[in-house]
This record gives C-alpha cells, sequence and structure tokens, in this order.
C-alpha cells in the first residue's frame, strides 16, 4: 500500500511541478508584453471593448484570488478589499463591478500596486499548489492560465488600439512581426459532402463550448488555401465595394454609413498611397499580407463581390488539415450557439461562454497575437460581427 501511495504522491508532484512551471511562465509573458508601455499607456481606454493594460493586468490576477485562493487557501487574506470590484468583469454572481465604460478612469489603483497585487497573488498561488495535491484546485489553476493567455492576446491588440489611435501613432516595439506574407497561388480544395465529427475529442484542455461532440452532413465545398490578401481587398475597395449598397447587409450598410467605414481598421491613404498602422509603427501597405481588422459585416461583402461566401464553422473545421491557419481569426458565416449536449459549468465559472451565445460570429484558427499553442482546430472566438479591432481575416470558400 505504501509503495501505491508514494507513486500517487509522485504522480501528482510532477502534475504540480508542471502547472507551476506553466503557471509562472504564463505570469512573466503577460508582464513581457507590457514591458515596452510608458505608465501612461497603462490607463488608457479609447473605446469600450478596448480595455486599460492596468486592468488586464488585474483582472487575470483577481481571477485566480477569486476562484481559487479565497476558496481554497486557509486564512488567505485579500490583497484588497476594493479589488474585487475594480477587476471583476462580467460575473453577476460574484458581486458588482465597475462598469466596464469605466476602466479608463481608474487612476488608482496605481500601476505599481497592481504589479505588487500580482506577485501577491502569484506567491500565494505557488504556496497553495506545493502544499496541496488536489484536481480541482489543478483544473481551475489550468482554466485560470488559459484564460491569462487569452488575455496577452488582448492585451496586444488593446495597446495596438491604443497607440494606433493616438495622433502620433507610436510604434510598440520593433520586434513584433504581424504581417506574414502569402507568395504562393491560389487552390480550392475539394472537400466532398458527407457526415463529419465536430468537437474536441482529445485528453488535454478545452474550453466547455468546444464540447458535445457531434456530427454534421456537408454537401461539396471548395475552399481556399490561401487567406485573402490587401492586394485583393484594395481591388474591393479600388471597385467601389464599401459604395456597393447590395453587396451589404442592411445593419451592416447602416454601420458603415454611420461610421464613415471606407477601409479596414489602420489602413491610413498618404500622398495617394496605403499605408498600415502596426505595432512596428506606420508602414507600406504589403500587399501579400493577409488582410486583417475587418468586421465579419465586410468580409461577408468582399465574398459577396467575389461571388463566393464565408464557410461554416463546420466547414472550416472539416477541412482545416488541408491549409495553414494561425495568423488571423478567420470570419465564418455561424453564429455562436452551443453544440448539441452542451453542458454549462456549474457556478460562476458558467458565466465563462454559455452566456454569450447570442448575437455573435464565429471565428477559427487563431492569429499572430496567440499565444503559443493555445489554439486547436475546434478552438471557437466569437465577437458581435461589427467589432475588428482583433487580427480578423477571411478565407474564401465555392460551391461549385
Amino acid at each position: 500500500m505504501s509503495v501505491l501511495v508514494n507513486r500517487v504522491h509522485f504522480f501528482f508532484m510532477i502534475i504540480t511541478n508542471n502547472l507551476l512551471s506553466s503557471l509562472l511562465e504564463t505570469r512573466a509573458h503577460t508582464e513581457e508584453i507590457c514591458a515596452p508601455l510608458q505608465t501612461e499607456d497603462y490607463v488608457v481606454q479609447p473605446i469600450v471593448d478596448v480595455s486599460p493594460p492596468k486592468w488586464h493586468l488585474g483582472h487575470t490576477t483577481w481571477f485566480f484570488e477569486e476562484f481559487i485562493l479565497t476558496k481554497y487557501k486557509t486564512n488567505y487574506k485579500r490583497f484588497h478589499s476594493d479589488f474585487a470590484f475594480v477587476f471583476n468583469s462580467y460575473y453577476e454572481s460574484m458581486g458588482k463591478r465597475v462598469i466596464r465604460t469605466d476602466r479608463g478612469n481608474l487612476s488608482r489603483p496605481t500601476v505599481s500596486e497592481v504589479y505588487e497585487y500580482r506577485d501577491y497573488v502569484t506567491n500565494n498561488l505557488q504556496g497553495l499548489l506545493e502544499e496541496i495535491d488536489d484536481e480541482k484546485i489543478q483544473s481551475l489553476v489550468e482554466i485560470g492560465i488559459h484564460h491569462e493567455k487569452q488575455h496577452q492576446e488582448l492585451l496586444l491588440t488593446d495597446i495596438k488600439f491604443i497607440l494606433g489611435n493616438n495622433p502620433l501613432l507610436p510604434k510598440y516595439n520593433d520586434t513584433f512581426s504581424e504581417n506574414p506574407t502569402q507568395k504562393f497561388a491560389v487552390e480550392y480544395i475539394k472537400i466532398n459532402e458527407g457526415l463529419y465529427d465536430i468537437g474536441y475529442q482529445g485528453d488535454y484542455f478545452c474550453y466547455d463550448n468546444e464540447l458535445g461532440v457531434h456530427k454534421v452532413f456537408l454537401q461539396d465545398y471548395c475552399i481556399s488555401n490561401k487567406l485573402v490578401t490587401n492586394k485583393e481587398y484594395l481591388e474591393f475597395i479600388n471597385d467601389k465595394g464599401y459604395e456597393n449598397s447590395l453587396l451589404w447587409h442592411a445593419e451592416a450598410w447602416d454601420w458603415i454609413r454611420s461610421n464613415h467605414i471606407k477601409t479596414p481598421l489602420y489602413w491610413h491613404q498618404i500622398d495617394g498611397m496605403y499605408q498600415e498602422y502596426t505595432l512596428r509603427g506606420l508602414k507600406k501597405l504589403n500587399p501579400d499580407t493577409p488582410v486583417t481588422h475587418i468586421s465579419y459585416y465586410e468580409a461577408f461583402a468582399f465574398a459577396q463581390w467575389k461571388g463566393m461566401r464565408l464557410p461554416t464553422e463546420f466547414e472550416w473545421e472539416a477541412a482545416q488539415s488541408y491549409f495553414d491557419w494561425g495568423t488571423r481569426w478567420e470570419w465564418t458565416e455561424s453564429a455562436y450557439l452551443p453544440y448539441p449536449n452542451y453542458t454549462k459549468a456549474p457556478g460562476a465559472l458558467g458565466e465563462y461562454n454559455g452566456k454569450f451565445m447570442v448575437n455573435q460570429k464565429v471565428l477559427r484558427g487563431g492569429s499572430v497575437a496567440t499565444p503559443n499553442n493555445h489554439t486547436r482546430p475546434t478552438y471557437r472566438n466569437f465577437f458581435h460581427p461589427q467589432l475588428r479591432w482583433q487580427f480578423n481575416g477571411l478565407r474564401l470558400v465555392k460551391d461549385k
């Protein structure tokens, strides 16, 4: 019996060490993302969808404190009594919170206090993991790690929006590469009609919205091996695509007219030439780069202009092994809905995905801002159709 106990303890020690290493690496990387910022950059909130970097740092810390430390660490003392109110995001069942539009008004707590908060919570988490072998705690820490990785991506795109809407267009750094080139020819990959398994079937981490493995019948279709490029999208613009009401949904047409949308986000026409704001600063538009920072509305209109369409998320998943993906989140034609037999997690964690399954479109694939190894072929991202501050692009489908 003692040999069995020792083996079980050794097994849990391996899991704990791996989890702890992943936790510390993730926490450190979040702070590395913020390293190029000046203090003034940490508190800016240009629009409701973009949160200040300081808030991201606090919120990803609050998640660990609120869901783990306050419940499982004996005699745990909160770092600050007001931080649960300041850094809660949308968890109604977890109590009151700062209104989302007011995150930019948080001149206090200071940036240095937020970093102290992060150190305090990380150290307590490390102590908890070293003290207790508990699968539930380990599972919650793993969810917290993936939650923070999602915010690492949001940090990069929010920082880009903050700096990209500064009249001086300052660069973030000289190293972040966001514009890979596609110099290969377009081919349309034939996918035969039939039943396809959809949903996550592995043994590792996934989100609950990937579960409920089920079969979907797909008709014959052909999907592009290549994302739509800046060159192709410029042809759409030059052909007055933004002025042709026949290409747009009625809601989208109202949106582009009300907001004076004429190009993807971050495009600037200077001396008759298009340039694009990037995290490296303002750069000449590269025609071979996949177009990005477009809404679902724009992706749909472009597909209409080409006489094609966007893939459904099921068509994308069934075909994804035949092309490279991961540089742009790819808009699909699918509404964000639960899979058959989907079950929300109990308690507050059930608010993580299920409550958003209305009025949103699914995106697949990941982007240049997505942390390494964070996406899967079954990963389902989702946004409202007008949003475009993420690295969103499109891939075309034709039926014949």
